[in-house]
């Protein structure tokens, strides 16, 4: 039986815990808002180290997801799951318990694969839940969606920092080569870019290295580089009071997720001259690929790839907030997010 508790949060509409002994499941789930539609995002697995630190990270990323439908146009409010545990200890019987934990939200939670999880996972919680999208025969696997729109907000910023789209010859310095990292060096190295990449699996550097012609770094050092971009596409807080003093970059534009430790950290980037292209921006392909298997007749890939080309007019948007107001593009797409959900808050009232 799985147990399930409620945890108050300021300024989140739903926090539960759930705990199911038999399985071994520890997870939460977040819900921030449903002013814009339900709640969708995806289900970490990660060996986080304590309770605090689980719930701190699915209350930051709830909140990110939504900030990222909003920016997106999509009638989706912002949620996220995280289980505490090691990747090894999945089993069926695991996500039949957080099939049941998402299904008691009654659906203004919907869940799909993120970080440790897969689809086949998402078949298994789908079994005890109908809240569950992204799955086999559908829009599937998100990350090479997500390397895309990653690739189209890395055009955004090019254009914004030298006045050209073009990727030849700038040098990209990629933290994470997994199943984004590694795709979006791809997208860079095929119109003529340079890859540096860093992993804490050497082995997925090499492999990233070696298909993008590319030059392997330490874990250590890919923060300090010289390099036109930096592309964060591991675990998030990697812009930091101790990072950012060693940043020799012009820009930053990766995949993943709460880059940012701190809001301050955005007015510190401004202050030096680096443009940061919002990662809730720049990495919303994914979610607007598994938005489509809610349209009316199901999934439709092309439809799904014209709504992420959207992704681009938004940051030059976000861009000229910035620009135009004087204040970080952190800040810029905050407000543009914020302005969305205002106004939607405005026509249902």
């Amino acid at each position: 039986m799985v147990e399930i508790t409620e945890i108050p949060v300021d300024g989140y509409e739903c926090v539960k815990r759930a705990i199911d002994p038999a399985s071994g499941l520890h997870a939460y789930i977040s819900v921030h808002s449903t002013v814009l539609g339900p709640a969708l995002g995806g289900m970490r697995l990660w060996p986080y180290s304590s309770e605090q630190d689980a719930l701190t990270d699915v209350l930051r990323l709830s909140r990110g997801m939504t900030y990222k439908a909003a920016c997106a146009g999509l009638d989706l409010g912002g949620g996220k799951s995280v289980i505490i545990g090691d990747p090894s200890m999945k089993s069926e019987a695991f996500f039949e318990a957080m099939g049941e934990f998402v299904e008691s939200f009654g659906g203004s939670y919907i869940t799909a694969e993120d970080v440790n999880t897969k689809v086949e996972d998402m078949g298994i919680v789908a079994r005890k839940s109908s809240h569950v999208v992204g799955l086999a025969g559908k829009s599937g696997n998100p990350s090479p969606k997500t390397a895309w729109g990653v690739f189209l907000g890395l055009k955004a910023t090019l254009e914004e920092v030298f006045g050209s789209d073009s990727v030849a010859g700038k040098v990209v310095a990629i933290e994470g080569a997994g199943s984004v990292g590694s795709i979006y060096a791809d997208y860079i190295a095929k119109e003529g870019g340079k890859i540096l990449v860093a992993d804490i699996r050497p082995e997925s550097a090499e492999r990233v290295a070696t298909a993008t012609g590319g030059e392997v770094v330490s874990p250590d050092a890919i923060r300090s580089v010289e390099c036109d971009v930096y592309a964060p596409c591991a675990l998030g807080g990697s812009i930091n009071d101790e990072t950012i003093p060693q940043l020799k970059c012009k820009a930053i534009c990766g995949a993943a997720n709460n880059q940012l430790l701190e809001d301050r950290h955005g007015d510190q980037l401004r202050d030096l001259g680096i443009r940061y292209a919002p990662d809730y921006v720049v990495n919303a392909a994914g979610l607007i690929n598994v938005f489509d298997e809610m349209m009316p007749g199901g999934y439709n890939e092309e439809r799904a790839l014209r709504n992420m080309d959207k992704i681009r007019a938004n940051m030059r948007a976000i861009f000229a907030i910035s620009n135009e107001e004087g204040i970080s593009t952190a800040a810029a797409a905050d407000r543009f997010a914020e302005r969305r959900m205002a106004e939607a808050q405005q026509t249902n009232a």
